[in-house]
């Protein structure tokens, strides 16, 4: 019997951290897209993230990571209801350079969470929902607090601040 239990225990622990190395896998392959949603509250956007994941779970996590990553490094396209916004990150080295500090920075329960929240509390609109070969392709909506993430990566020196341009 205990023998059993050991071994259930030991199968339970190499299936936690062989997900842990999928999810880190998905976030170093940062494969999304994300457009704006709406308008947000001062300081702040509402973008729809489409990530791409086997299951539920993961894409509500992993386009919370995604929404950030979008903000700092991609920016995104506008619609009839906001503006196209530039990244944050005017530098396109900027992940690289600062390498390490991004690996933290967005690990699982990471730093990025104080910026990003769920707008739907994860419920998905049935329109943002496509099934793309094993892999779903889910719309998650979620604000971005850019100002507190700007001032953060600028006190980090990741990026510029606006002061320094003149």
């Amino acid at each position: 019997m205990k023998k059993l239990i050991l071994i259930l225990i030991l199968f339970l622990s190499v299936n936690s951290f062989a997900q842990n190395g999928k999810n880190d896998k998905n976030t170093r392959e940062w494969k999304y897209e994300i457009e704006c949603a709406g308008v947000g509250q001062d300081g702040s956007y509402l973008v729809r993230v489409f990530s791409f994941e086997k299951t539920r779970k993961l894409v509500i996590e992993q386009a919370k990571k995604n929404a950030v990553h979008g903000v700092i490094f991609k920016g995104f396209i506008g619609n009839s209801e906001c503006g196209t916004q530039k990244p944050l990150a005017k530098n396109p080295n900027a992940e690289a350079e600062n390498e390490h500090f991004f690996n933290n920075f967005f690990m699982d329960g990471g730093k990025y969470m104080k910026y990003v929240t769920l707008s739907t509390d994860g419920n998905v609109d049935p329109k943002d929902i496509v099934k793309v070969g094993k892999e779903y392709k889910l719309g998650i909506i979620v604000t971005v607090s850019k100002d507190l993430l700007r001032k953060d990566l600028e006190a980090a020196g990741i990026i510029k601040s606006f002061s320094s341009m003149f």
